[in-house]
């Protein structure tokens, strides 16, 4: 049914707010994403999500720490166009492939750390944010702060835009992705 009803703008055909965002993602990356040329049927959807996830990437947790908050949200929400992407992006960081192959599972990630942002991602995402002081402790035990916390809760708010979006428009996987394309437990 989405299919009928959120259809793929390009610069041209999108809501007149919306035109200037696709014209900014198109010269980004090259190309218009499909996901993007959907979500501009709201511009002021996709200005906002566009806007979070850029304030997300100005957070203090480094780029992997990022990725893994984000592959957290989009395997948890079952968005396959997320979690192809956000792939790609760990092959571009050169992360190990245990850590992504764990995040495209949902398991427990093979270093500490790394697990504690994870777990912590998901306690706040179970708790609506009311995480308990021992799940809090052993974030901050594993050397991560206050602040990331806090950004981990603006990753979540950004992702989670993202992911019912796609899920919503029903967005397809656009052939850059192909190779990280994931069929994962759609939960």
């Amino acid at each position: 049914m989405s299919h009928a009803v959120f259809v793929t703008h390009t610069a041209e055909s999108a809501p007149p707010d919306a035109r200037p965002t696709i014209e900014g993602v198109r010269r980004k990356f090259g190309h218009v994403p499909t996901a993007v040329g959907r979500m501009a049927t709201s511009p002021q959807l996709l200005k906002g999500f566009l806007a979070a996830s850029a304030a997300f990437e100005q957070s203090t947790l480094d780029p992997v720490d990022r990725e893994i908050v984000v592959m957290t949200v989009a395997t948890r929400n079952g968005c396959h166009v997320c979690v192809a992407m956000h792939t790609a992006t760990l092959a571009r960081l050169e992360a190990p492939s245990e850590l992504v192959e764990a995040l495209r599972a949902g398991t427990p990630l093979p270093d500490a750390r790394s697990e504690a942002l994870r777990s912590f991602t998901l306690a706040v995402m179970d708790h609506r944010g009311a995480v308990g002081d021992e799940e809090t402790r052993a974030f901050l035990d594993a050397g991560h702060s206050a602040r990331n916390a806090l950004e981990v809760v603006l990753g979540i708010g950004a992702y989670t835009i993202s992911t019912f979006a796609n899920r919503l428009i029903e967005a397809p996987l656009d052939p850059p992705f192909h190779a990280f394309a994931w069929d994962g437990d759609d939960r």
